[in-house]
């Protein structure tokens, strides 16, 4: 089961905020987020991990329907590199 935005907003009103209060935390957290990965700089949360902003080159692919060759983009991707720590983390737990 993935973990939704509604179970993080849950989580934190357990921390004695409201249910709009930790709402308007949680998105405002996550606006802050978006808008320094628009601006283009990376996001670093320590013991978490780093998201940052990557670029891809054009280059070749193929229509998965008719199987016809065909040139993808450039483009920038988000890309996220967890810390040592939840990697630890997640390593003990398997």
């Amino acid at each position: 089961m993935a973990l939704r935005k509604s179970d993080i907003a849950e989580e934190i009103t357990k921390l004695g905020l409201s249910r709009k209060k930790s709402t308007e935390l949680l998105d405002r957290l996550l606006e802050i987020i978006k808008d320094t990965l628009s601006d283009g700089e990376d996001v670093l949360i320590s013991g978490f991990g780093k998201f940052s902003i990557r670029k891809k080159r054009e280059r070749r692919g193929r229509n998965p329907a008719t199987g016809d060759a065909l040139i993808l983009s450039e483009r920038k991707v988000i890309s996220f590199r967890c810390s040592s720590l939840l990697r630890d983390n997640i390593d003990q737990n398997n």
